[in-house]
């Protein structure tokens, strides 16, 4: 099995009276104190961009027939490859294919579930689906068939887009779904009696159907997030979520593909972030083909592989989580001649610490661009990017805020909004952020407020000149690897088990990972439990990354608040005494 970013808000949507923007373009130094006004509204210091309103896959793929034949995508692995012009085509016959084809013909607004690894099919699978108006939700082909099967029943999934090796978990589904269609098979053939259509045959065939308009505001994306806490929760991002973060992007500043001097260049870009994940998707692969670069990947990372694509394809830009930086910086297999073509470097998931991006600069053995940024499956990704040229004197920033979107940093006492160099909550608003929680009001309102801001969890501050510093979290999530891990989930699982009272997991540091989950449990009376049965009970329930990677410690209770809700900062007080 494969393992493996409108102009500022329209003036209709702001409530009036209730901020004045604190301009940022050469230095932040001054408040406009008019009564009536919010104070410490940060502004991005790059102004407005436009934003077109557009369905997502025009936008991306507008104009292409003019790099018809420069390439695209590149599987690494396999070596398939396919230019601008073929893609768009596969595109638009997947479109069609989903709305006509007999046994399983979608309808407008209905859900389809991608289950698939980094492959060049990937495009096809999700803009097809975007293109005939239908919303796409994916899945980690690693998930067990138990958490697949509870997102895409959360989502409603009509149709499921997979592999063959991935057929069983994809009739799982079926056997539970009501309401299911069928399932689209990326190199298989057509069985008709199970409802499956083999990807090529569905191409090959004459369907006609007319492609639907689509309304910008409609949802396009159904990501699965943890937000800042309880289980992970359909993500509403529309069309124009996603075409607003492309065209946040677009600005020279950010992006050197828009700059002049770089007008009509195409360069060889290699990634290895799943497309299942926010970043891969909006964040690479959607912004490798609107800026008509060609992207390379590989469905599973295999380091030999890696290192081979890095030889064969000699890119100039990586897409890296820090994890990987730290393989490419000191693995000894890694050569500087591995990393030779190599110019500029895009950090995401997580942060890269200073010493980690001098570890790969001293690999390289040259002074490489590394850009890294700030965002959310809740902002489309991206919300904070270092520019393309920046201060490196600005350590551990993740970057200014994009344009057309406003930051404040909020008092974690008194919920006043804070001036520069003041540590608090950070909170963020423009026209990437989310729609909202899929059915489900209570957390859409405890993560975005009814002025539109959104709580992001995190703990930052910024500088004089507007770069954002994350310092700590106020939110459960734990990240592994760039990857979501709700507590929740996991301790919903232990929970399971007679032996136990009650529990809470929390993310212990680990310079590989970032962060590993660790499970505190506190046994029932008279009761014992040796931690390997907690650990393997939850082993054949998650994905890999959600595993209890940090170890299971017995505690005699849960810290807690008069509320019940557990004071997470104390168990990593607690975890530190027992370490010692």
């Amino acid at each position: 099995m494969f393992r493996l970013l409108r102009p500022i808000l329209d003036n209709k949507l702001r409530p009036a009276g209730v901020f004045r923007e604190l301009r940022t373009t050469q230095s932040i130094s001054h408040l406009n104190t008019q009564v009536g006004y919010e104070r410490n509204i940060i502004e991005s210091r790059y102004g407005p961009v436009n934003i077109p309103k557009m369905c997502l896959t025009d936008y991306i793929f507008e104009e292409c027939e003019k790099v018809a034949d420069k390439p695209a995508l590149s599987c690494g692995s396999s070596k398939r490859s396919y230019n601008y012009g073929m893609l768009y085509e596969m595109t638009r016959r997947m479109a069609r294919a989903l709305l006509s084809q007999k046994g399983c013909a979608m309808r407008k607004k209905e859900v389809v579930g991608i289950l698939l690894p980094n492959i060049p099919e990937y495009v096809p699978a999700l803009h097809g689906s975007l293109l005939a108006g239908l919303v796409v939700t994916f899945a980690n082909p690693l998930y067990t068939p138990e958490e697949i099967c509870r997102q895409f029943e959360n989502a409603d999934v009509r149709l499921v887009i997979t592999l063959p090796v991935l057929l069983p978990v994809a009739q799982v589904y079926r056997s539970k779904a009501k309401k299911y269609k069928g399932t689209v098979c990326i190199g298989g053939k057509h069985n008709l009696d199970e409802n499956v259509f083999g990807f090529e045959q569905l191409l090959r065939e004459d369907h006609r159907s007319e492609l639907p308009e689509i309304d910008p505001e409609d949802t396009a994306i159904l990501p699965y997030s943890s937000g800042t806490t309880g289980m992970p929760k359909g993500v509403e991002l529309s069309h124009n979520n996603l075409v607003a973060n492309l065209a946040q992007g677009s600005h020279p500043e950010m992006n050197k593909y828009y700059r002049p001097e770089f007008a009509g260049y195409t360069e060889t870009v290699l990634t290895i972030p799943p497309f299942f994940h926010i970043y891969g998707l909006n964040g690479i692969l959607n912004v490798s083909l609107k800026t008509r670069n060609h992207l390379v990947s590989i469905p599973r990372f295999i380091p030999e592989d890696y290192l081979q694509c890095l030889v064969e394809f000699r890119p100039k830009l990586l897409f890296v989580v820090p994890s990987l930086m730290l393989f490419l910086a000191t693995h000894p297999k890694v050569t500087p001649d591995h990393l030779s073509s190599v110019e500029s470097v895009l950090v995401g998931a997580a942060a890269a610490s200073i010493q980690l991006q001098d570890k790969f600069k001293q690999k390289c053995g040259k002074d490489v661009d590394i850009t890294q940024g700030y965002g959310m499956t809740e902002s489309s990704p991206v919300t904070l990017c270092t520019p393309y040229k920046y201060d490196l004197s600005k350590v551990g920033t993740c970057g200014q805020l994009y344009p057309n979107t406003q930051a404040k940093i909020v008092s974690l006492t008194d919920g006043s909004n804070l001036g520069p160099h003041q540590t608090g909550e950070l909170y963020l608003r423009g026209p990437q952020v989310m729609k909202g929680y899929l059915n489900n009001v209570k957390a859409t309102s405890e993560t975005l407020d009814s002025e539109g801001w959104l709580h992001t969890g995190d703990v930052a501050y910024y500088d004089s000149d507007g770069f954002f510093y994350i310092v700590d979290r106020t939110k459960e999530l734990i990240k592994v690897k760039g990857n979501q891990v709700s507590p929740t989930e996991l301790e919903n699982l232990i929970l399971e088990l007679p032996e136990v009272s009650d529990v809470a997991v929390a993310g212990i540091a680990d310079e590989t990972s970032g962060e590993l989950p660790r499970a505190y449990v506190v046994l029932k009376p008279d009761k014992t439990l040796d931690s390997a049965v907690i650990v393997n009970h939850v082993k054949e329930r998650v994905v890999k990354y959600k595993q209890l990677a940090g170890g299971v410690m017995f505690v005699k209770e849960i810290p807690r608040n008069a509320g019940g809700k557990v004071l997470r900062h104390q168990l990593h007080l607690l975890g530190a005494q027992l370490d010692d």
